[in-house]
């Protein structure tokens, strides 16, 4: 029920306010496990992109996120909730492969869910290396990947803005085709995590257009 009040109601007022061009969409599979693997720039990418994928999409988010105060703090915790999304701690690596767990269980049901391989926002607009959680979720659930490229939404809400910038810049979300990793079950379990990651961030890299780094983002501690 609430996936039908976003989708019909709240999701034409964002698309309104934000007006993304999305690219791709063709590509979404409208059915099966699916993990939705992206670049991050901005904290709001994980509203952004829920407007692009036309399926519920569920999330880890940061735990900070459900302990804000006033009236932004109180509706970010609500639609995160309501969401389902996932609360990890930040630097809390058994927090964290808790909530993967948890997103193997939502992908056995069927489930979309997404993940940013990267473990945090983007300072400059460079690509970081992925972490290789993101690997072990597709070896662990068998789901295929589908990456998504944003361009712009930083621009839409800088790190360290309270709040988006409505009418203003329009971002862009570049969906990719659906990834399958099943040939990778043959190599030892670490080499396949990093080989998955790596070929994941390369095919976001080729849809974001950023400069890829090659090395980790330090302001994320999450499993790698």
């Amino acid at each position: 029920m609430f996936y039908t009040f976003m989708s019909r109601v709240v999701a034409p007022i964002l698309r309104l306010l934000f007006r993304p061009r999305i690219e791709g969409v063709e590509n979404v599979p409208r059915y099966g496990p699916l993990i939705v693997a992206s670049n991050h720039l901005s904290f709001i990418d994980s509203f952004i992109i829920p407007l692009a994928v036309p399926r519920p999409v569920t999330y880890i988010a940061k735990a900070d996120y459900f302990a804000g105060r006033g009236l932004k703090g109180r509706f970010v915790r609500w639609f995160m909730t309501t969401l389902g999304h996932v609360p990890v701690q930040r630097g809390a690596r058994r927090a964290a492969m808790g909530a993967l767990e948890q997103a193997v269980e939502i992908l056995g049901n069927s489930g979309a869910f997404a993940i940013y391989p990267e473990g945090t926002r983007s300072s400059d607009g460079r690509l970081y290396r992925g972490r290789t959680g993101t690997g072990w979720l597709v070896l662990a659930s068998g789901a295929r990947v589908l990456p998504i490229g944003l361009a712009g939404t930083e621009r839409v809400q800088p790190i360290g803005a309270s709040w988006p910038r409505f009418f203003g810049p329009r971002p862009t979300v570049r969906i990719g085709e659906p990834m399958d990793f099943s040939h990778y079950r043959d190599l030892p379990p670490a080499k396949a995590r990093r080989a998955i990651t790596d070929e994941i961030v390369a095919e976001i890299q080729k849809l974001s257009g950023q400069e890829f780094t090659g090395v980790y983002n330090e302001r994320a501690n999450t499993p790698g």
